[in-house]
């Protein structure tokens, strides 16, 4: 998962994730399936793009009780993805629960579903988490909380925005991961983003993977965007 730039297909159905995957012909990439594609294809999304030999990030925030959330998760370690996520806000207790319906759901021999936690989402502002969450204080500092309790809860990482990964890498350590969405070129539209950075910017704080959507996936050449963000991201030149 490190140095990955995951490609977030926060389309509609699987024909307009096929007609975009079709620019890329055989390479393979690392792709987000978020509620938006999930809820409308099921699995069969997940078949699909395995199938075709991408890695794939199961971006569901499950955040429920936790005999719930490890029944579910039991359940998607069978579609064998790379990478799962739940809410650092439903506790310690729920992430362990989690990970345990991970590792018995996850069939012999293979290795179960990396599992990170959202702590703060990118397009929270620290006004809207002290106002409507009722979290008093820097909105870094509930970020850096849910990020320690969710490496003491024995998960892989976290989602959390650039702006934190810095400290998180310093507080819990390199193995820790930090994935970031909220990337945008300096040219680029922020849409619904709050906490928003340059993947240089990313690069430069120890992130470990970063999530890129609309910059690339509603690109008129998605192949030439995609291979300019990983210029950035990698600070190569491809």
């Amino acid at each position: 998962m490190d140095n990955s730039l995951i490609i977030a297909l926060d389309f509609a159905n699987r024909k307009e994730v096929e007609q975009f995957l079709q620019s890329f012909k055989s390479q393979e990439l690392f792709v987000k399936v978020g509620m938006e594609l999930f809820y409308q294809e099921g699995p069969d999304i997940v078949h699909y793009l395995k199938e075709n030999g991408h890695r794939i990030f199961l971006d569901l925030k499950l955040h429920d009780i936790p005999n719930t959330v490890k029944s579910a998760m039991k359940g998607l370690a069978k579609l064998e993805c790379d990478l799962v996520n739940v809410h650092a806000a439903g506790g310690k207790e729920m992430m362990r629960a989690a990970l345990e319906g991970l590792e018995e759901g996850t069939g012999a021999g293979r290795k179960r579903p990396a599992c990170i936690a959202v702590t703060q989402l990118t397009s929270t502002s620290e006004e809207q988490m002290n106002k409507e969450q009722l979290i008093p204080g820097p909105l870094k500092q509930s970020v850096l909380h849910y990020a320690a309790i969710t490496k003491e809860a024995g998960l892989d990482g976290v989602v959390c925005s650039a702006w934190e990964a810095a400290e998180i890498r310093e507080n819990l350590g390199e193995k820790f991961h930090t994935v970031t969405p909220g990337i945008r070129m300096p040219e680029d539209n922020t849409g619904d983003q709050k906490r928003i950075a340059t993947p240089e910017f990313a690069r430069s704080a120890g992130v470990t993977s970063i999530v890129v959507g609309r910059s690339i996936t509603r690109s008129i050449d998605p192949v030439k965007s995609y291979d300019k963000w990983i210029e950035a991201w990698r600070g190569v030149q491809l």
